[in-house]
């Protein structure tokens, strides 16, 4: 196996979106070392004011999102008739394709929310398809024991001989949360892109140590090593596209002809 090196971290920084949701994000639109992900929002308040608006209606083209709550709850609506809540631990994915017009709402569970919504490019080749929603519980995503005291989480992709519920993605990736303490040795395939978000504690790689909020980008090879202290990271690992990015507000395709399309069929009422 050929150790993965950190070639790159970035911290994320402070926002909010929709109506006024607390975020704290990573973008990496224009970035190849991100390449097929887009940009990776973590979602942590626990006062109602910092979520209570949501993401009211709004369209999207293009992409696929990824939410994975920790603690609380996420509701979903859109224009299909698609309705999801997800509770603590679950995860829901959308594919907008062509276009979808949806409704996104933050719920706390006593008091206090923590989770994710990872954005997903799609490949030119995909992204006028239909839209299309799925959402999976707690109890379906597989919990792996990765040693005596670390433990995975898998959404998407094969880990430890198990696969995660998210089947036949736009592109290929593995996406885990690993949590716990101790060293960690993953294998991962080697034509991804791989990236881990440090959500918890901190992590520490040949004797650096990096903390709560950061990227950690690697380079090539098929397995990635670290130091977990008392950490809990979201691993990100895909297919690359390799394709030309043009991102305007809710819409990421590949020429600026596109994005120009996307608007006037939002605001002609065809965005769907």
């Amino acid at each position: 196996m050929t150790v993965r090196p950190i070639v790159s971290s970035k911290a994320s920084h402070a926002t909010r979106d929709g109506d006024g949701v607390k975020i704290q994000r990573i973008a990496g639109f224009h970035q190849h070392l991100m390449d097929p992900f887009l940009m990776l929002d973590e979602l942590k308040a626990d006062e109602s004011k910092d979520y209570i608006g949501g993401f009211p209606p709004h369209p999207h083209r293009g992409i696929e999102t990824l939410t994975y709550m920790l603690h609380g709850h996420f509701r979903h609506q859109d224009h299909l008739g698609n309705v999801g809540e997800l509770r603590d631990g679950g995860a829901q994915w959308m594919s907008a394709g062509r276009g979808i017009i949806h409704s996104e709402l933050p719920i706390a569970t006593d008091g206090a929310m923590h989770g994710f919504q990872l954005w997903i490019n799609l490949p030119a080749a995909k992204k006028m398809q239909a839209a299309d929603y799925r959402d999976f519980q707690p109890e379906t995503i597989p919990n792996i024991a990765l040693s005596e005291n670390l433990q995975a989480k898998l959404i998407a992709g094969s880990l430890a001989g198990q696969q995660g519920p998210l089947e036949n993605p736009a592109v290929s990736m593995l996406l885990a949360n690993i949590h716990g303490e101790g060293a960690l040795a993953l294998p991962v395939n080697a034509s991804f892109k791989a990236m881990a978000y440090i959500y918890q504690g901190q992590v520490s790689h040949e004797g650096v140590s990096y903390s709560r909020g950061n990227m950690l980008f690697f380079g090539e090879g098929d397995e990635i090593n670290l130091d977990l202290e008392n950490a809990g990271l979201l691993l990100l690992a895909g297919e690359p596209i390799a394709e030309p990015v043009v991102h305007w507000g809710p819409f990421v395709m590949n020429t600026q002809q596109e994005i120009d399309q996307a608007i006037a069929d939002y605001q002609n009422g065809t965005i769907t």
